[in-house]
């Protein structure tokens, strides 16, 4: 049964004791923030709203917890990575917030201030591809944040250093100006396929920080496929990131096709989705069984878990973006979505997760 063949609306849910499995819905509109003598102030709250992944099933829920309207924005959060928002606030001085995480009450919420960004020659630093962190908590004091902006930049800092400073690298091959940083755990390093997952690039907070610590060059065993469906998919756009299995010490490359549909609307949908498994070799083999795993895209890190540890589909995909949110089934080659607005697309890991990525975690996710 697919996740998304029940659902059932929430108002007024309660706090919840900890992170679920799911994915950011929305916003509801409650009002004003209020000054110390109860008069509303800008900026506009609501209600967060999730859709809650736990079990087998899937239902959306308004919870008590108020965070601001314009995190539901482009501007308002540039990047997400394990319940954590990577914002601009009071003018543009980046920030940390907690207020994704449906796990953390408003009481307990935390903001981080992060010095100002720096702009490297023919960079920018407006447009956020996607962030990473190297822990769930950046109050872990080896919690490394790393921002990768649309084109050569690629920052990263410490969040919990006492005097923080922001090393700022400038990519020099432009096949990573578009790729999405993610970090792995077992390398101990971020990572970033290039545009056409030809080879992979690593850095850290080590030595050499101007170029990649290694470029790892991939071989691929693709599909064999019929000249039309190949036709058909060298039509699509084409998108390419990095996830590991935590729990099985693997690395995939996920490989999408998306393509616009022939309706009215003319919609991007997604068409195909391949994966990649790196052998003892290091060479990447086309694999339409992963087993007991189940993959989850969006615009947050990407993250991997153990389908039946979580009452989830093995061997699939869950994908959301701004108007499609489905599951791909490897082995089938089937897909099932539906297509709605999602201010906020971004998946949350659940907290099993969550304690196991910290710096000091031992649980298994």
């Amino acid at each position: 049964m697919s996740d998304f063949t029940q659902q059932r609306h929430l108002v007024g849910a309660r706090l919840l004791s900890e992170t679920p499995l799911c994915h950011i819905y929305g916003v509801e509109h409650c009002g004003y923030s209020r000054d110390d003598y109860g008069r509303p102030r800008y900026p506009e709250i609501g209600r967060l709203m999730i859709t809650d992944f736990t079990g087998p099933s899937c239902w959306t829920k308004v919870l008590e917890k108020t965070v601001r309207m314009d995190l539901m924005t482009e501007t308002g959060t540039m990047g997400a990575s394990q319940g954590w928002a990577f914002t601009l606030r009071y003018g543009g001085i980046p920030h940390l917030l907690d207020d994704l995480n449906p796990g953390v009450s408003d009481s307990d919420g935390c903001e981080i201030s992060l010095p100002d960004l720096v702009t490297l020659p023919h960079c920018q630093t407006k447009l956020v591809t996607n962030v990473a962190m190297s822990s769930s908590s950046p109050h872990d004091e080896d919690c490394i944040l790393a921002v990768k902006f649309a084109g050569p930049q690629l920052s990263l800092i410490r969040p919990a250093q006492e005097k923080k400073e922001w090393v700022n690298i400038k990519i020099e091959d432009p096949s990573f100006f578009s790729s999405r940083v993610m970090y792995s755990k077992r390398d101990k390093k971020f990572a970033m396929p290039a545009s056409e997952g030809t080879h992979i690039g690593y850095w850290d907070l080590g030595e050499n920080l101007e170029k990649p610590k290694a470029q790892e060059f991939c071989d691929f065993f693709t599909p064999e496929l019929l000249k039309s469906e190949w036709e058909r998919l060298d039509s699509c756009v084409t998108s390419v990131e990095l996830v590991e299995s935590r729990t099985t010490d693997e690395m995939f490359m996920v490989k999408r096709f998306t393509e616009r549909n022939g309706f009215n609307d003319g919609r991007m949908e997604e068409r195909r989705i391949w994966v990649f498994r790196q052998d003892s070799s290091s060479t990447w083999c086309f694999t339409e069984n992963i087993g007991d795993l189940c993959i989850f895209l969006s615009n947050a890190e990407p993250f991997c878990l153990k389908a039946s540890s979580h009452q989830k589909c093995k061997n699939s995909i869950y994908f959301i973006d701004k108007s499609e949110r489905g599951i791909f089934i490897l082995g089938d080659k089937y897909k099932t979505s539906n297509f709605n607005k999602f201010t906020a697309p971004y998946f949350i890991p659940p907290q099993s997760y969550l304690d196991a990525n910290c710096s000091n975690g031992s649980h298994s996710p």
